[in-house]
């Protein structure tokens, strides 16, 4: 390897990973470029300025980018970009934010990924993991980069990764001490050819570098992962969670108990259904993951139950927002795949206005459509174009609403409610054609709930 301060690195995207990779290279004595196709917001274009590092925004100059020894690709670029396929033909290596992370810490990591769950999964073993007064860390796919904290000179004894299949995707060496995959369903498909062996494999790749010295946490319910696991031998220390079927070394559910087992230190350990905040199976399945890695890094059991019993969830996912004239508004912006709406809906005995809608990532409805059948009185369609999801619902539910407004989206699912409904934004679709993300959706779906309180005073005259 050259001697690093000749080593040129180019990073491509100027987002929140982009920028936390460049400034970490900055800092480890590469020499940095970054481009971005678009425009860099300007709370990034002052990082690189502070840290003089060159940019570019509105292209890719060719003679800059393929002249670099490595390549840091943000998570957000697809694989198909011309002037990636330029350089894999130049034989330039490609690798992820995360990848290039973990070269520099000594940490043990726990990385997580899965379709749906992941957020919860990762809060809730991060804030154990603080509890029990380990020094640890979080980042990933969430908040700020892994790499931006390193730049920081922020390091810490443990890491809780959320790693998405975009940052698995260019991840060659990375090796978590502990990995989770909590489920498969089919997402992002039109990122994978709509082929969902490959966004399987991709999110396989958490354990390619496992050996005995690892563990390996899963839903052994699963059908994607039961399957790809009958085609795969990983050398490590694997402990399946289930929902089905007793676990002799992991973690199971049975008669509103969470059963853990962990083999390697003889630890036994339960928790109540009833005494827990979370409800929902998809819930219970993050828990047992949750426990099952705390468990592996040993922490205590007094702090695992009084934990687990305090936690009540995130922002963005089943976050109840107000309750106004016996109607419950429910936020799960972060709902962005059909599996995660089928948990949503499942998670309700009241009848449900449903919001849904957004940019439409090759999905499949066909999963939900009972489900909606059963428990869905109204629809409202909120997005730039409603056409499929409209016409797949169009003969399962008595009244359909097309938005593009979520004011109108909210006020509207209040006038069609009585006492005792739900009203659940949960898209099932990606944000970007009326959102900047999820996020931005959800504070919409907030904000406009908010503004709720003078119609409802108006509704009870």
């Amino acid at each position: 390897m050259a001697d690093t301060h000749t080593k040129k690195i180019v990073v491509l995207g100027a987002g929140e990973s982009g920028v936390g990779a460049a400034r970490l290279a900055k800092n480890k004595g590469f020499e940095v470029f970054v481009s971005d196709i678009g425009t860099i917001q300007d709370k990034y274009e002052t990082q690189l300025d502070q840290e003089e590092i060159h940019f570019e925004e509105g292209k890719h100059t060719e003679d800059f980018i393929l002249d670099a020894h490595e390549i840091i690709k943000s998570p957000g670029i697809p694989n198909t970009v011309p002037i990636l396929l330029k350089a894999q033909q130049n034989n330039i290596p490609i690798i992820s934010e995360i990848e290039f992370g973990a070269r520099y810490t000594q940490a043990k990591i726990v990385a997580i990924t899965g379709s749906n769950g992941k957020t919860t999964t990762t809060l809730l073993t991060y804030h154990v993991l603080q509890a029990a007064g380990y020094n640890v860390g979080v980042g990933g796919n969430m908040g700020k980069s892994f790499c931006g904290q390193l730049a920081d000179g922020v390091d810490h004894d443990y890491w809780v990764l959320e790693v998405s299949s975009f940052q698995l995707e260019h991840c060659f060496e990375f090796r978590p001490d502990v990995a989770l995959i909590l489920n498969i369903t089919p997402d992002h498909l039109d990122r994978y050819e709509n082929n969902f062996q490959i966004y399987i494999n991709t999110k396989f790749r958490i354990t390619q570098n496992l050996d005995k010295d690892q563990a390996f946490i899963y839903y052994k319910d699963n059908p994607a992962i039961s399957r790809e696991l009958r085609k795969r031998a990983i050398p490590t220390q694997y402990y399946p969670v289930s929902t089905q079927e007793v676990i002799d070394n992991g973690a199971y559910l049975k008669d509103d108990e969470l059963h853990f087992y962990v083999k390697k230190n003889k630890r036994a350990f339960t928790l109540s259904q009833e005494d827990l905040n979370l409800k929902g199976k998809h819930n219970m399945i993050n828990i047992m993951s949750s426990v099952l890695t705390c468990m592996n890094l040993d922490v205590p059991d007094d702090i695992l139950k009084t934990y687990f019993k305090t936690f009540k969830g995130v922002e963005h996912r089943l976050e109840e927002v107000a309750d106004i004239a016996g109607i419950r508004f429910i936020n799960d912006s972060k709902a962005t795949n059909v599996d995660s709406v089928y948990y949503a809906l499942d998670s309700f005995d009241e009848k449900i206005i449903w919001i849904a809608g957004g940019v439409d990532k090759g999905n499949d409805y066909e999963k939900i459509r009972d489900l909606v059948k059963q428990k869905v009185k109204f629809l409202i369609c909120l997005g730039k174009d409603n056409t499929k999801i409209f016409n797949t619902f169009r003969d399962s539910v008595q009244i359909i609403y097309q938005t593009d407004n979520m004011r109108d989206a909210v006020e509207q699912s209040f006038e069609l409610a009585r006492s005792g409904d739900i009203v659940l934004l949960s898209p099932a679709c990606a944000s970007f054609d009326l959102f900047e993300n999820f996020e931005d959706r959800g504070k919409a779906f907030k904000k406009s709930v908010a503004k709720l309180t003078k119609l409802a005073n108006l509704k009870k005259r």
